[in-house]
């Protein structure tokens, strides 16, 4: 029974810190159904934190489409030859993050028999999605997604499906735009 209960806190312990969250906020009293076009803003020139995405063009090429795709679904046009009514920016970052689970022998929550505490180093990483009037330049919506990043940046197939998964999650917390309500 016991090794059941170490096998079992083991694999909620690494899936602690493995998961992919997603979250946004909307700005009040924002009537999303006026808004019809967007745009990209510039784009950021913040380092994502690590040399490998850094300056790979096809990573913000594969984000900026992800997120295309999801804001047609969501009725959202690209703007051609006039002022958007929205600008799209995006942030990406990676960074290390330690993860310390405590063991407590006395509710059999010991990983090994020295019931010592774990520390697991991962690498996390974050891509926070704004959405901003253009007339106002005002901030309406943000997302954001945050997911571990070990054993991904190098995996082009695993770093597409956590980017696609990632922006379909948090774009799904963006209301509609005015083309889906027409």
């Amino acid at each position: 029974m016991r090794w059941i209960a170490i096998a079992f806190l083991s694999s909620t312990a690494v899936a602690g810190c493995a998961s992919l969250t997603v979250s946004s906020h909307v700005e009040r009293g924002i009537n999303f159904a006026e808004y019809v076009t967007y745009d990209w803003g510039r784009r950021d020139s913040l380092p994502v934190g690590d040399a490998r995405l850094d300056n790979n063009e096809f990573f913000r090429d594969y984000v900026e489409g992800a997120i295309e795709k999801r804001l047609a679904a969501k009725g959202y046009e690209r703007a051609t030859g006039a002022e958007p009514d929205v600008v799209i920016h995006y942030h990406a970052t990676v960074a290390q993050k330690l993860d310390v689970r405590d063991a407590d022998s006395s509710f059999a929550n010991c990983f090994d028999e020295d019931c010592a505490a774990r520390v697991s180093e991962f690498e996390q990483g974050t891509l926070v999605v704004d959405v901003i009037d253009r007339r106002t330049n005002r901030l309406i919506w943000r997302g954001w997604a945050q997911d571990t990043m070990t054993g991904v940046i190098d995996n082009q197939d695993r770093l597409e499906r956590q980017v696609d998964e990632g922006v379909m999650k948090m774009m799904q917390l963006l209301p509609r735009g005015g083309a889906a309500l027409r």
